[in-house]
């Protein structure tokens, strides 16, 4: 799972110095995986600068438009404001971490930001998952959704990024899709802790 996913990037960019994000960072440290390596830790509002980004309308699914990571500075009340329409994002980043593509909409019925995503985990983590997820997600209302998929072999979670810990409605769509990657990244370790 995650080990082996990180294992394998550092192997991959074979080099002294390689260049990382701080959730990567903490996990090879704290699980020892490369000690005579050093890294040189990215900013975070570049993770996305090579994803690949559509606008797509709600009704039909139709891309309006394909974007580039410019877009991910535009506001998230982008999202309040153009009801009509959701983001899909796949990143490399999101593979590591066993996550296909992320999209994000406003829920004008409830009121939150809508993060929805295929989970690539056995089945047999419906515990773990299930309560690490009511663990931490904060809010009164449902917290999530989450159904495997045996067509796909995925988990189909959806939550309101609303109940995410440092959650703020003033902030970028891409500082939105950051705090979705580092929740996604916690969960997925969390999980894979359990398994031992």
């Amino acid at each position: 799972m995650l080990k082996n996913h990180i294992k394998q990037y550092i192997s991959e960019q074979n080099g002294e110095g390689i260049s990382i994000f701080k959730e990567e960072k903490e996990y090879i440290e704290k699980n020892k995986l490369a000690e005579a390596i050093q890294f040189d830790v990215k900013e975070p509002n570049v993770r996305y600068i090579d994803a690949y980004i559509e606008r797509c309308d709600k009704l039909s699914e139709n891309i309006i438009r394909n974007e580039s990571s410019v877009f991910l500075t535009q506001p998230l009340d982008y999202l309040k404001k153009h009801k009509n329409e959701f983001i899909y994002l796949e990143s490399q980043w999101f593979d590591l971490i066993d996550v296909e593509a992320v999209s994000l909409e406003f829920d004008d019925v409830f009121g939150t930001y809508d993060v929805m995503l295929g989970l690539k985990l056995q089945k047999k983590f419906d515990i773990s998952l299930k309560d690490n997820l009511n663990t931490h997600l904060h809010g009164d209302e449902s917290k999530f959704d989450l159904m495997f998929s045996l067509d796909d072999g995925l988990w189909n979670l959806n939550f309101a990024l609303n109940y995410v810990e440092g959650f703020q409605e003033d902030i970028t769509i891409g500082e939105a899709y950051q705090l979705i990657y580092h929740f996604l990244f916690k969960l997925v370790e969390a999980v894979e802790k359990n398994m031992k």
